[in-house]
């Protein structure tokens, strides 16, 4: 279970699902009650219409047994006078609930004296009208005294039941207020049937029970359909990549989908970090093979050396072998360096004058000349000076007299020029000449022109300290090697 919902794919049909619940849970809710309310509103109009129509009789002094409202019909009917007494109520009421009061059987209250022969008028029923004020329903106007015959503008609606006729059912009950000849109130309290507001809500409500899984499960199945066609490349792409870690072939890709979305993407920086990879572990791989080459030499000439010297001590060639273990000691601190730099070591925060440090360098070259003017980088004093004794270590091997070292401003940024007056380095090797191990002259024996590290350190050097380093043609028609660096601060 732990590891189905691990996926993707689950937790979204999951989600998905659950978010639609909630949602339709909500709208049919609301729903629900906006039925039941509008239906509600719809009997409470109907019994209000047969409570002013049963008022509006009364209104007219018509008798209690002549009321058309009490003649049989199927909603119940209630008159009571002002102390809450039952006056009149329908033909076959048996049991009322949720009016002002319980009773069933009228008890008519005495005709007023102020009517002659119409003693059983609604007369007789306007003196009981001043009940209709103690029905316990808070119209709005229910303090206020009624003129003979006025019909109160009130309703107070309340939700109860009643039988008639041995049926037993919901009602929706409006009472409404009618004054009286003799200055009394009478309340007339008419019902509607719910029937039709519960089976409206319970099958709305029995279909919604129904259909809520059936679309639940419509929405699980869509989802897990679409997240598993979306997902179907990722999963491509992990197989792949695990076939890549099993097999350690980095020359593989991923496989890229036709669309353009993140998954596409996705996928594209994968091949693109792989490749970094394979040209990360090629360029390891000849830099070991290279490195292996350039050790052997010195150290098979060393060895030489040594066999002979134990050999015939008088045939020892010492500056010779002390030649060779200073070549071998620069290789290690070269081959040491650029590993550091390949691990990523940030160089220090140290403010470094570059005009003050190009004048150490250059002391002590022959044909060394300085122009600088101070300016100041932040950055490894021991990187940068490795940078420019690199430089000129270059630059002496390959001029004819001069160079020259020039420090200056540019913008933002200083800029530390080598210029030498050889032959220079054609335009297109000006790059090729960075790479580690590259001699561009053949013939040059090792001794002469190192191991071909040199230029490849101060690139690396530069670009970690977040400059440049170009190659171009100075002006005496030599090489020149430009170092820029941001300013400090």
């Amino acid at each position: 279970m732990s590891r189905l919902f691990g996926s993707v794919r689950a937790r979204a049909t999951l989600a998905a699902t659950l978010v639609v619940a909630v949602a339709l849970v909500a709208a049919g809710t609301a729903v629900l009650m906006s039925l039941r309310s509008n239906l509600i509103g719809e009997a409470g109009t109907q019994a209000e219409q047969s409570a002013r129509a049963v008022a509006a009789e009364l209104a007219a002094r018509t008798p209690y047994d002549q009321l058309s409202g009490l003649d049989g019909d199927d909603r119940p009917v209630q008159i009571v006078d002002r102390d809450g007494t039952l006056v009149a109520a329908s033909q076959d009421l048996q049991r009322i609930e949720g009016t002002a009061t319980a009773e069933v059987t009228p008890r008519p209250s005495a005709p007023d004296d102020d009517d002659d022969d119409d003693a059983n008028d609604s007369g007789d029923s306007g003196d009981d009208s001043a009940d209709s004020g103690d029905s316990g329903d808070s119209d709005d106007d229910s303090g206020a005294s009624l003129a003979p015959g006025e019909i109160g503008g009130g309703t107070t609606f309340s939700n109860g039941s009643a039988t008639i006729d041995g049926d037993a059912e919901d009602y929706r009950f409006a009472a409404v207020d009618v004054g009286t000849a003799g200055g009394g109130r009478l309340t007339v309290t008419a019902g509607a049937p719910l029937a039709a507001e519960h089976s409206a809500v319970d099958t709305t409500l029995t279909g919604m029970l129904i259909g809520l899984p059936l679309l639940l499960g419509v929405v699980a199945g869509v989802t897990w359909l679409v997240t598993g066609r979306a997902l179907r490349p990722v999963e491509g792409i992990r197989r792949e990549m695990a076939a890549i870690t099993a097999s350690e072939d980095l020359t593989r890709r991923v496989p890229e989908p036709a669309t353009h979305d993140e998954i596409a993407r996705l996928a594209s920086t994968t091949n693109e970090t792989l490749a970094a990879l394979e040209a990360s572990v090629e360029r390891q791989r000849r830099f070991v093979a290279d490195a292996s080459h350039e050790l052997r030499s010195p150290i098979a000439s060393l060895r030489t050396q040594l066999e002979v010297a134990a050999a015939h001590p008088e045939l020892l060639d010492l500056d010779g072998a002390v030649e060779d273990t200073v070549r071998l000691q620069r290789l290690a601190a070269d081959l040491l360096l650029l590993a550091r730099l390949d691990a990523g070591e940030r160089p220090a925060d140290a403010r470094v004058d570059l005009a003050a440090m190009a004048r150490e360098e250059a002391a002590g070259r022959t044909g060394v000349t300085v122009d600088a003017e101070p300016v100041e980088v932040t950055g490894s004093r021991g990187q940068l000076g490795r940078v420019l004794a690199n430089l000129l270590d270059n630059a002496g091997r390959h001029a004819r007299e001069r160079v020259t070292v020039t420090v200056r401003r540019e913008g933002a940024r200083a800029v530390l020029a080598v210029a030498d007056d050889g032959e220079g380095v054609a335009e297109a090797d000006r790059e090729r000449i960075f790479a580690r191990f590259v001699r561009l002259d053949a013939a040059r024996s090792r001794d002469d022109g190192g191991a071909g590290l040199g230029l490849a350190i101060a690139r690396d050097v530069a670009v970690r300290h977040g400059g440049t380093l170009t190659a171009g043609t100075a002006p005496a028609g030599g090489a020149l090697f430009e170092l820029r660096l941001p300013l400090a601060g």
